[in-house]
């Protein structure tokens, strides 16, 4: 079973695989009791955004046997969001991730990994 920093870093590293964008792993553990990480990245379309999201939920229960406790929205909406408990995952398009402006929302967090 893997720990929340790492099923969240492992999260990170297959968005890279699949090219999502301005990927940021952000610890919001002293902030919140709803997750301990939250992964926030870009897709650049709704056919990016729904390989992105296949790819780690197949990846995640092929490697490590979990599931998502959730999935909320879809690619289409331009939100993903992929609910592992102490891992939350969004997969934004351009336009949704600068409309709900998450980082700005959890300006206090640490942040842990961004890759532009």
């Amino acid at each position: 079973m893997l720990e929340p920093i790492e099923t969240a870093r492992f999260a990170v590293d297959v968005i890279a695989s699949k090219m999502g964008a301005d990927i940021l792993l952000l610890d919001i553990s002293d902030l919140t009791i709803i997750a301990d990480y939250f992964v926030i990245a870009t897709g650049e379309s709704e056919r990016q955004i729904k390989a992105i999201t296949e790819e780690l939920v197949h990846q995640l229960k092929e490697k490590h046997a979990l599931l998502p406790l959730s999935v909320e929205g879809t690619p289409m909406s331009g939100w993903v969001l992929l609910d592992y408990g102490s891992v939350v995952i969004h997969i934004f398009s351009e336009r949704q991730r600068n409309r709900y402006q998450l980082e700005e929302l959890w300006q206090k967090a640490r942040t842990v990994v961004r890759m532009a």
